[in-house]
């Protein structure tokens, strides 16, 4: 029996339109269709796993070269520059306010002045003028403010030194006016001056404080990143084990001990040159601060003391401003850490204090002595070479405070040193160990790529 194929009920040539159109697909939809293939491939999985790591280990690696580098400079800038003109501000005060002090002390005297005293008001003119050169040359060309303070007292101390003079050669000859000169000299200093001589030394003292602040944080962001690069080439090593059923891949173990170690150098130096810092701020810079602080108003004191025999002061006006500084020096002497963080200095600090009490002691007779109407006698206990007067209590005082502010500088700066010191060759060290692990990455990575060649 012959089987017949039963007659097609299409079109002639639908059949061969039917096959055609299978043969003609869309190219885009097969471009997608390769593009999602690749993407879920192997290959393609380890191209994007070696774009993260290298991502993230050059970034980390990167991050944490620049993070060291910049800390450094800074604190290199504060050694060599930013401390140095705080500390020139500070002495640019006191030798202003020795200055007005031996000129005070001059007039009480009377007639012709001591050689010693003409010597150190000279002397102190001579450090004020080198300071106000100092810094102005220090001083960034943004800070405008502490330049057109510089720029003040220097006008200032011109009109100063004149007025001075002036009052001098009157004081010579025994003109009254001489007194007048003199007190317009000493308000010029004491209410202009030296105000902006303190809001000087401010500025740069808070510059100081505020850099080692920010400083005496660990980089943490730099040791999270580097953290996070290590994890996941660890995890990367895992994931291509699995997948080339190899044990272990050279390259990224390579990669992996690089960053392990900039983590470790990173974590060690950057805490250690942290712990410097904090310990400049806190046994350095806070102690420097308060003992400049002791020394400014042990100055002021004396400038009272002495301008109220010059003006022959009846009314109490001056003892109450000597009795305002006397107050708040004692305060900061006797609170001021015996140990701890801030032990620097102590011994110089008894000693202003012992120094302090005698001091007190001279003035109040002098002030009882300038209640009878002796002048001569109370100036005698003012500035006379008595061991036990005014002149050598006040002087063992600043140099006592003097010695403290030299103790506290010297620990400020040592722990900057080391800070920076610790730091030194890391920089470079993280971009050597970040190119190693680059190339790590790509060896590693590169003929388990082949494989699927």
């Amino acid at each position: 029996m012959v089987l017949r194929e039963a007659p097609s009920i299409e079109p002639r040539g639908s059949r061969a339109l039917s096959a055609a159109a299978d043969d003609d697909v869309d190219p885009a939809m097969a471009r997608r269709k390769e593009l999602r293939a690749f993407l879920v491939s192997t290959p393609a999985k380890l191209t994007a796993l070696g774009a993260l790591l290298v991502l993230l280990t050059l970034t980390a690696g990167l991050l944490a070269a620049s993070t060291v580098n910049s800390r450094e400079a800074t604190l290199d800038t504060v050694l060599a520059e930013t401390e140095p003109l705080s500390f020139s501000a500070q002495n640019l005060y006191s030798a202003l306010s020795v200055a007005d002090a031996a000129a005070t002390t001059a007039f009480i005297s009377g007639g012709l002045e001591p050689p010693e005293l003409r010597d150190t008001y000279t002397q102190a003119i001579g450090t004020a003028s080198a300071d106000l050169v100092y810094a102005s040359g220090g001083l960034a060309a943004s800070d405008v403010d502490s330049r057109r303070l510089l720029a003040s007292i220097s006008t200032d101390l011109s009109v100063y030194s004149g007025l001075v003079e002036t009052a001098r050669a009157n004081n010579r000859t025994g003109h009254p006016v001489g007194a007048a000169y003199l007190s317009e000299a000493s308000t010029l200093m004491q209410t202009s001056m030296l105000p902006m001589a303190q809001q000087l030394h401010a500025q740069q003292e808070s510059d100081v404080a505020d850099t080692q602040r920010d400083y005496s944080r660990p980089p943490w962001l730099a040791l999270i990143l580097i953290l996070v690069a290590l994890v996941a080439l660890l995890v990367a090593q895992i994931v291509i084990a699995r997948l080339s059923r190899r044990t272990f891949n050279l390259g990224l173990i390579v990669a992996s001990s690089c960053t392990a170690i900039l983590l470790v150098w990173m974590l060690v130096a950057g805490l250690v040159s942290s712990l410097d810092t904090k310990r400049a701020l806190t046994e350095g810079a806070r102690p420097m601060h308060e003992l400049t602080a002791a020394r400014i108003l042990a100055q002021q004191a004396r400038t009272e003391e002495t301008l109220k025999l010059v003006r022959r002061d009846s009314n109490g006006d001056y003892d109450a401003v000597f009795e305002d500084k006397s107050g708040q020096l004692d305060t900061l002497l006797s609170s001021y850490p015996h140990d701890g963080d801030r032990a620097v200095g102590h011994d110089e600090v008894a000693r202003a204090q012992e120094a302090w009490t005698r001091w007190s002691s001279a003035h109040d007779r002098m002030n009882e002595i300038l209640a009878k109407g002796d002048f001569v006698s109370a100036a005698m206990v003012a500035i006379g070479p008595g061991p036990s007067d005014s002149a050598a209590q006040f002087t063992a005082v600043d140099d006592a405070l003097t010695d403290g502010i030299g103790a506290a500088r010297d620990r400020l700066r040592s722990n900057v040193e080391s800070a920076a010191r610790v730091l030194t060759a890391l920089g470079s060290g993280a971009l050597v160990l970040t190119l190693i692990a680059f190339g790590g990455i790509i060896i590693g990575l590169w003929p388990r790529l082949r494989e699927y060649q």
